[in-house]
């Protein structure tokens, strides 16, 4: 919403500077998005009148004029626009004046006639002007008078940023309204007296939908001049509200739109057939618009018809074929209210909008139809002449404002400060809300402008802004800050993200929405939770696994030729819950990590080789410590078939890890493929309490065991049952050789491990010890047939 400020001071002149009345707007909710002068700065230019004008005796462009600046002596200056002729008055720039971009005027000669000022075009005083040359004065335009002050040129443009819930601030008069009920000062309303009919003249109309339509109003204006000029005092205040002048009658329902907030529209009478009726459209109808585009209506579309077609869009656009023109000298205007919701979103799927259809989508005043009418009635009879019939009114369903409570507790609750009543009553007054005082508060009767007004709360904020949010006090909250005691059970998340940035990892953070390919690749996901409104296409789903990003970071990090990358990630996955519900998704945490290139960082020390599956094994491990973590053969989608393995703890599965698969690694342009970890954060979380125990000053005892048994039995399987029966004088049970060849039969391995036993009261003698190696000799040839390898 753009407006002129001298506009709006005639309504309502605080004592403000623009600055101010900015600032004052913009803490009231009605922001300022910038304010920009209505013309360059300039001095010393009056309006003057051409007395003679004749041709250059040395250039057949250029004529020597006489102008009378109102000094009481004519000035001569040498001209060359194609319009200056005698008797026009024009802007004239006099030796001293400053023209803008620091232009100064000096006594010059000119094909050696001398000039004694400059005859300004539009263009040359910075303000927007249609006219090739000088720029045209009226001719009672006062001879003498600084042309700032006759163009109101010292005149600031307000552009407002009106946010939806305030319709009834597009407009001069809801605009001046704030500015009154927020500054006190008097508001100066346009008097709008009704016109006289002086014909009988009626167009008949009929509302057949009247929910949408809740009221209009048609009338006849006869033997208009519609190629009547608009005033320029009229052009002006459109053109600074960001509208261009078309015609005096359009110009008029313009001017209205802007000035009372009512759109309207005129149609040529002599278009007309028949009467007028407010219908929904037939599907399949069509309009070529004012805008020159054709729409095909739907059924849910408002139109304005007569009794053969289509005259306009109501509430949006006109009709190409039913508008007034220069030519017409029988026009109808009309004034309506049409329901926001039959209005809103109409023209934006027609790719189009308008000034109307903004406002009714919004919600303008259902009770200014008749002042609007009767306000651009004056208008055209001023400008353009004519006879006005009577107004033809039809009303249907219009809203119904409903009491809205407010309770002074309930304002000093949520505002922080303490308003009387008294002082709440002051400020409802202002802001024109009519209301019955209750024992607790007011019962406030919202006016047909204030849409907005429906909940207690929205009253509150109208107390809040005009009593002024700077008034409030800002009072920092004081509360007492504790640190939560974490559970001794639960591992500080803080203490992970340590740990694996100590084994020499590097934390990553990336997007939560990944590609639908990621999904499918990585997780095997073909079913992932979709997002309505994706930010881009290629970041359309919700991740179910880390793995994606971290690949994703691993090839920026080769495109960037990092020669070993070491990253780990502590995020949520998200997926759909067992019904496979999208709206009602899991969302677990989880740790992950990739590692790729060599073992250690370039060195001396140490030959560059490769990382492989047990480094990162060895990582997983040493994370999960004190727990035991088992590791089984399994397949992933991301990894290689016999590179995979998932991660248990105390029987449960907690996540997986493995080389990625080959054909991932080469489709996503890999060198060689990366080990990867994934793993249930909540898992790693976990620990057991700590307990004290005695250190043993006693020599542990060390035996070692080599079983043969069958290629398919695992370590981890072997642990487990040594784990299982081993007695409380085994301390350790750990592999430390495997060996397959000669002396081992084709099909079998041999596991070496070695079992420490001690004892923290004695030391252990033969008798204790052979009877507890015997116990995990025979567990483990009952559960994998195992066999001492002799």
């Amino acid at each position: 919403m753009q407006f002129s400020e001298q506009w709006l001071r005639n309504w309502v002149n605080p004592s403000l500077s623009s600055e101010e009345l900015s600032y004052l707007l913009t803490m009231a909710g009605l922001e300022v998005e910038e304010t920009t002068a209505a013309a360059p700065a300039f001095t010393g230019v009056v309006i003057g009148e051409v007395k003679e004008c004749v041709k250059h005796e040395n250039a057949d462009r250029l004529r020597v004029t006489k102008v009378d600046v109102g000094t009481g002596e004519l000035v001569q200056i040498v001209c060359g626009a194609p319009n200056v002729a005698v008797g026009v008055r024009v802007p004239c720039a006099l030796p001293g004046a400053v023209l803008p971009g620091d232009f100064k005027i000096k006594p010059t000669k000119m094909r050696g006639v001398e000039s004694g000022g400059m005859l300004c075009s539009g263009k040359e005083l910075g303000v927007p002007e249609d006219v090739d040359g000088l720029m045209l004065l009226p001719a009672d335009a006062p001879v003498g008078q600084n042309i700032r002050d006759y163009l109101g040129l010292d005149d600031q443009l307000f552009t407002l940023k009106i946010t939806p819930n305030r319709a009834d601030c597009l407009s001069i008069k809801g605009i001046a309204r704030e500015v009154a009920a927020l500054t006190g000062a008097a508001l100066q309303p346009q008097a709008i007296s009704a016109v006289a009919p002086q014909i009988d003249d009626v167009v008949p109309v009929a509302i057949a939908a009247p929910q949408a339509c809740g009221r209009y109003i048609g009338r006849v204006i006869r033997n208009v001049n519609a190629a009547a000029p608009t005033p320029d005092w009229m052009k002006r205040r459109l053109e600074r509200s960001g509208l261009r002048s078309i015609s005096a009658i359009v110009d008029v329902t313009n001017y209205v739109l802007l000035e009372q907030g009512q759109p309207m529209h005129a149609f040529d009478l002599a278009k007309l057939n028949g009467g007028i009726t407010v219908r929904m459209a037939k599907a399949g109808e069509q309009l070529l618009c004012l805008n020159e585009k054709t729409v095909t209506l739907a059924e849910d579309n408002l139109v304005i018809a007569d009794d053969a077609k289509v005259l306009a869009i109501a509430g949006i656009m006109g009709g190409e074929e039913s508008g007034v023109t220069t030519a017409s000298t029988d026009i109808m205007l009309e004034s309506a209210f049409f329901a926001p919701a039959a209005i809103a979103g109409k023209a934006r799927a027609w790719g189009f909008g308008s000034d109307s259809s903004f406002r009714f989508e919004r919600g303008v005043d259902f009770e200014l139809q008749r002042d609007a009418m009767e306000r651009a009635t004056e208008l055209v009879l001023s400008i353009c002449g004519g006879e006005a019939g009577p107004l033809n009114e039809q009303v249907a369903e219009l809203p119904v404002r409903k009491g809205v409570k407010v309770r002074t507790a309930r304002v000093a609750r949520l505002l922080g400060i303490t308003l009387s009543a008294e002082q709440i009553a002051t400020i409802l007054t202002r802001l024109g809300l009519a209301f019955d005082t209750l024992e607790d508060g007011f019962l406030v009767h919202a006016p047909s402008f204030r849409y907005d007004i429906e909940i207690e709360e929205d009253l509150i904020e109208e107390v809040a802004r005009v009593h002024g949010y700077d008034a409030i006090p800002y009072e920092a909250p004081a509360a007492r800050l504790r640190m939560l005691a974490l559970p001794e059970e639960r591992r500080p998340r803080e203490d992970i993200r340590h740990f694996l940035a100590g084994r020499d990892y590097q934390e990553v953070v990336s997007y939560a929405f990944v590609e639908e390919a990621w999904e499918r690749d990585f997780a095997g996901n073909a079913d992932p939770v979709r997002l309505i409104n994706p930010i881009a296409s290629q970041m359309s789903m919700m991740r179910s696994s880390l793995i994606g990003g971290l690949v994703n970071v691993l090839q920026g990090n080769l495109n960037r030729k990092q020669p070993r990358v070491r990253v780990f990630e502590v995020a949520r996955v998200f997926g759909k819950n067992a019904a496979g519900k999208a709206d009602e998704t899991t969302q677990p945490e989880k740790v992950a990590g990739l590692a790729w290139g060599p073992r250690v960082a370039e060195q001396w020390g140490a030959k560059a080789e490769r990382i492989d599956f047990y480094d990162v094994k060895a990582d997983v491990e040493a994370l999960l410590l004190p727990a035991q973590a088992s590791f089984a053969k399994a397949t992933h989608p991301a990894f290689h078939p016999g590179r995979c393995a998932e991660i248990s703890l105390n029987g449960k599965v907690i996540g997986v890890m493995g080389e990625l698969h080959p054909k991932w690694a080469q489709q996503y342009g890999l060198p060689t493929p990366p080990v990867l970890f994934e793993l249930d954060l909540a898992a790693v979380e976990q620990r057991n309490a700590i307990k004290a125990q005695p250190v043993s000053k006693l020599q542990p005892v060390r035996r070692d065991l080599a079983l043969v048994v069958d290629e398919q039995v695992t370590v981890a399987a072997m642990l487990n049952t040594f784990r299982q029966h081993a007695s409380a004088l085994v301390k350790e049970v750990a592999l430390f050789d495997v060996y397959r060849g000669k002396g081992v039969e084709e099909g079998k391995k041999s596991l070496a491990f070695r079992v420490v036993l001690q004892d923290d009261a004695r030391t252990l003698t033969d008798e204790d010890v052979e009877p507890a190696i015997q116990k995990l000799l025979d567990a483990v040839a009952a559960s994998h047939a195992a066999q001492l390898r002799l």
